[in-house]
């Protein structure tokens, strides 16, 4: 997968420009261009803050189109507290959920 033509596409997808992106992911603008200019890859720190500034995760950014789901918020909440519990906790979620 070519990185930046994908950064390139989500950012077309949105209309974003550079300057949004930067601004969004708190990547400074000059940074961002420098990686088309000298056909760097951004860091994978940067990347997940681009991936952020989109609301998508890294598996998102670098699955086929046809694979991405996007999560609402509240799926977001729900998963981030999923990942706190412990597998007996994960094992009574699930079947209080099966229950209903």
């Amino acid at each position: 997968m070519d990185v930046l033509q994908r950064i390139f596409e989500l950012r077309s997808e949105r209309g974003w420009t550079e300057y949004r992106l930067s601004v969004e992911s708190g990547i400074p603008q000059s940074t961002i261009s420098s990686w088309y200019k000298k056909n760097i890859l951004p860091s994978l720190p940067s990347l997940e803050r681009i991936c952020a500034a989109y609301n998508i995760n890294l598996s998102q950014f670098f699955s086929d189109e046809s694979d991405a789901v996007t999560l609402t918020p509240e799926q977001k909440e729900l998963l981030d507290n999923w990942n706190r519990l412990d597998e007996q906790q994960q094992n009574n979620i699930l079947n209080l959920i099966k229950s209903i």
